[in-house]
Formats: C-alpha cells, structure tokens, sequence
C-alpha cells in the first residue's frame, strides 16, 4: 500500500491534481490519500499523525502543483513539521529509513520554458534538487520525479487536454508504485 501525501491547496477546484489523485483513488492498488489542505485547513498540522501514516507505508508519494519554482506552503509546512529531529533525521532519526520517496507534481508552463534560454531558465530538475537532499538526509529512497507540463491555462491546452495529461501521469505514477511493490 502507497501513502499519497496531497500538498494542493485547492485540490477540490484542480483540474491535473484532482484528476490524478481520481485515477489512483479508482486503481486496483492499495493507496491512502492525504489531502492537507482538507485536514488541515489552518495549517495546524498533527506530526504525530503525519508520523502514524508514513510509518504504515513503504511508499510516500508527495502529489503538488509547482508554485513559484516551489512546492505550495502547506507542502513545505508539512515537511517542517513531520520530518523533526530524532525521527527523519538525527542521531535517532531513521525512522523513514528506506522508504520510497517519490515526488509527482504538475507544472503549469510549457516543457519549452524550462531551459537555459527559456523564460524560466532551468530545467524542471534543477528546482527540485531539495527534494532528492531532504530523501537521502532522512535515509529514504528518493525515486525520480513523475511530472508534466501545461496545466496552466496560459500553457494553451484545453480543459480536457489537461485531463488527459493527469490521466496518463496517472498511469505513469501508478506503473512506478507496481515496480516498487
């Protein structure tokens, strides 16, 4: 069974996030979603139960939108709060030791933005190498990133263009979680 840590914190009005998190909750697998901003709405987050989940799971995906270069703020909350000293890290602090950790996010720009001479100027990868360092400084698995592109209306797809990219991200994170079972 995966643990789905939902770091949105407008999933009920999202389309690629919702969507995704729609296609796994409808799998065959075994997957418990935690949507923070429903549990949390004034961001009062209770590490101990944040503690309880991952330690039920082998597997921790971490489902967002990119804001800012940047997981949203309840997201990086979270991991302020549930990732504390003598439990994801510290003398005592392996707790989460080799578990799977897998970011799976979505980015409103286009793909072609994400360059040296795009309107971004790195790639994608570039901006989530604090992920890969907070997965090895708490002795976890850190698994390549499942992402995409364009959920932005800006980005130029269609409503159901963006569905049909959540689903087949969907299909992708899903596919990942069977290889690690």
């Amino acid at each position: 069974m995966a643990l789905v840590i939902l770091g949105h914190p407008h999933s009920e009005t999202s389309l690629a996030n919702k969507t995704i998190i729609e296609v796994l909750q409808k799998s065959e697998m075994a997957i418990e979603v935690r949507d923070l901003q429903q549990l949390y709405p004034h961001y009062q987050i209770d590490s101990k139960a944040e503690q309880e989940a991952l330690l039920r799971h082998q597997t921790i995906v971490f489902q967002y939108p990119v804001y800012w270069y940047n997981m949203p703020a309840i997201l990086k909350h979270w991991f302020d709060v549930v990732f504390e000293y003598q439990f994801a890290y510290g003398s005592q602090g392996d707790k989460l030791r080799g578990k799977n950790f897998i970011p799976s996010f979505t980015v409103g720009g286009p793909e072609s933005e994400y360059h040296t001479k795009g309107e971004h100027h790195f790639r994608v990868y570039d901006f989530w190498k604090n992920l890969e360092q907070t997965a090895y400084y708490a002795q976890m698995n850190y698994v390549e990133p499942v992402y995409f592109h364009g959920t932005s209306p800006h980005a130029g797809l269609t409503e159901q263009e963006v569905k049909d990219k959540a689903k087949h991200h969907a299909g992708r994170l899903l596919h990942r979680l069977r290889e690690l079972e």
